[in-house]
């Protein structure tokens, strides 16, 4: 039987995290180098990508690199795929994490800017598929690989605004449920497209994470909701799904949400 410790490894394989240089993509980048992997992180700026790539890579004692790329341009999700795959010869692991759903201007749905809308959904559903057809391309060929996708919660459920109301917050646009919604739908479908070809489309849909941004109140406000009792924690709970969807520990899972919340979505 093969040891457990191995089917985490994911030793000299090659994985791309989208929007890796911050974040909950930032806690994944660390997650993979950390077992092994070749990371390639991506910003929209170039300087970020690859100031954030050193420091990963000097703490992991593994090669990460900073690629330059604007996912709602398809040129650029190609570039960044042709990029990777010169250098390294292969794409192992794919990790659509670049978007967020932090609202811009008026957040209001009934006040909302028309082009704001639009430039939620390209960045949350449209670039995921761009990034997912280019990289998809080279793991065909290579008859494997991993396809994780960042969902959200917000696909899951409905939700009063008054929490934020309540806490002074900007409230999240309805567009980002709709693009999130997407992701899932598209996920479930790449991954019966895929599975003929050995490669493997998941999601991972968290809660609310605290990155420190937030006031307190409302991270006190989202506590009472969640069953867990507290939000989620930067640097520890999202690592191990990552980890576990990008590696030979998931082999036999494709086509499913792991939804990473503290039982928001489900316990009421």
């Amino acid at each position: 039987m093969e040891k457990l410790r191995n089917l985490f490894s994911l030793h000299q394989k090659v994985a791309i995290v989208t929007g890796g240089n911050t974040g909950l993509g930032y806690d994944i980048a660390c997650a993979l180098a950390e077992f092994g992997a070749i990371v390639a992180i991506t910003s929209r700026t170039l300087d970020k990508a690859e100031a954030v790539a050193h420091e990963i890579s000097s703490h992991y004692g593994t090669e990460v690199v900073g690629v330059q790329l604007d996912q709602t341009e398809y040129s650029s999700c190609q570039r960044m795929s042709d990029t990777v795959h010169d250098r390294f010869g292969r794409i192992d692991i794919l990790f659509n994490n670049a978007g967020g759903g932090s609202g811009k201007g008026e957040c209001d749905f009934l006040k909302r800017d028309p082009q704001l809308i639009r430039n939620m959904i390209e960045s949350n559903l449209v670039g995921p598929l761009f990034c997912s057809q280019t990289v998809g391309r080279y793991m065909v060929e290579q008859c494997a690989g991993s396809i994780i996708n960042m969902g959200s919660i917000a696909a899951l459920v409905g939700r009063t605004r008054k929490i934020y109301h309540d806490t002074y917050k900007m409230e999240q646009p309805i567009e980002y449920a709709a693009a999130k919604g997407g992701v899932l739908g598209f996920a479930k479908d790449l991954a019966a497209y895929m599975a003929p070809f050995g490669v493997r489309v998941n999601v991972i849909s968290p809660g609310g994470f605290d990155k420190g941004e937030l006031s307190q109140d409302f991270v006190k406000a989202y506590a009472t909701l969640t069953p867990l009792g507290h939000m989620g924690v930067m640097h520890k709970e999202i690592l191990g799904a990552a980890l576990f969807l990008a590696s030979e520990a998931s082999s036999y899972v494709t086509g499913q949400n792991l939804v990473v919340d503290g039982g928001f979505s489900t316990c009421k």
